[in-house]
């Protein structure tokens, strides 16, 4: 699930990632490589290491149903993921909008 691309996705806000961690690297292209983003920010010495997501279902807003094609009265899904390092330390946060009509969200707990 990302919020960039795709029918039934669309970026709710972009939340940078610390500018002072990524400047001038290839974390800041469209197109981050082999890996994507993680691994940029592993070769920089900021590995993610934990994620934590907090979904939310609720009615899109007026550009989100258009942007998102969606029907009337079809609901959404806001899911806010942070990723962090070892230390704690938060060097990713999204934000993105999906339909919740054609999702399934799967989870796996440990016991």
């Amino acid at each position: 699930m990302t919020g960039a691309g795709g029918r039934g996705s669309a970026p709710a806000a972009g939340l940078p990632r610390s500018a002072g961690l990524v400047a001038g690297s290839p974390v800041t292209r469209p197109d981050t490589g082999p890996g994507g983003s993680y691994a940029r920010l592993t070769e920089l010495g900021h590995e993610p290491v934990h994620l934590r997501e907090e979904v939310r279902s609720r009615m899109p807003t007026s550009d989100e149903a258009t942007r998102l094609a969606l029907p009337s009265g079809t609901p959404v899904l806001l899911i806010r993921r942070t990723a962090v390092t070892r230390d704690g330390g938060a060097v990713e946060a999204d934000e993105m909008v999906l339909d919740a009509h054609s999702r399934i969200l799967e989870y796996g707990f440990g016991a």
